[in-house]
């Protein structure tokens, strides 16, 4: 399954190679896109039947999708597996509820995180804030790549544990085995990813 979500990552074109400014700031020669996604629902039907592997062993009441690149596929592993889901709103409405989690949880219960990619792990603890504020339980992260750029590591040493499909090492050796890019993209990607690994 990990070749296949490679390969198909590849061709639709998620997986970007030049100079990219990531949200940590650095600039990297690989860049993936996982918005694109949306638009072919066999690829995230694909994607969400790899994330459901990893889930299963997992204890959990919600699945909690974060916006925006994750909530179509929390959204499909929700409705897949039939588990109820919950996600944080990017903006909090200044009438209504003024709700920080849409959905229905009670307090004390546990959302298994659902997300696209990890780089450094500084985004998740800000995805992790309204979920704990709410009343909600985080143990575990189920991400999609994996840039191996220290994010695992930081969530490990505050207590939670990550579980990623892929890996962003694994993913380019898949590609440049099946000749999809270069040896000079190859060794530019790995070489940075050696750099900035934490």
């Amino acid at each position: 399954m990990k070749k296949e979500i490679a390969l198909t990552l590849h061709k639709i074109g998620s997986i970007k190679f030049g100079e990219f400014t990531l949200k940590s700031g650095i600039v990297s020669p690989i860049y993936i896109d996982l918005r694109l996604i949306i638009s072919y629902p066999k690829v995230l039907k694909l994607i969400s039947d790899a994330m459901i592997e990893i889930a299963k062993d997992l204890k959990f009441d919600v699945v909690a999708g974060i916006p925006y690149t994750a909530l179509p596929i929390a959204t499909t592993i929700s409705i897949s597996q039939d588990w109820p889901m919950v996600y944080a709103r990017k903006e909090i409405k200044d009438y209504g509820t003024k709700k920080k989690i849409e959905g229905v949880f009670s307090e004390g219960d546990t959302a298994l995180i659902i997300d696209d990619l990890i780089t450094d792990g500084a985004s998740k603890f800000e995805t992790i804030k309204p979920f704990e504020a709410s009343g909600l339980k985080i143990t575990d992260f189920v991400i999609l790549v994996d840039r191996e750029q220290g994010g695992s590591k930081k969530l490990e040493e505050k207590g939670y544990k990550m579980h990623s499909v892929i890996g962003i090492n694994e993913l380019l050796d898949i590609l440049k085995e099946e000749g999809k890019i270069d040896e000079d993209k190859y060794k530019k990607s790995k070489d940075f990813i050696a750099e900035t690994q934490m």
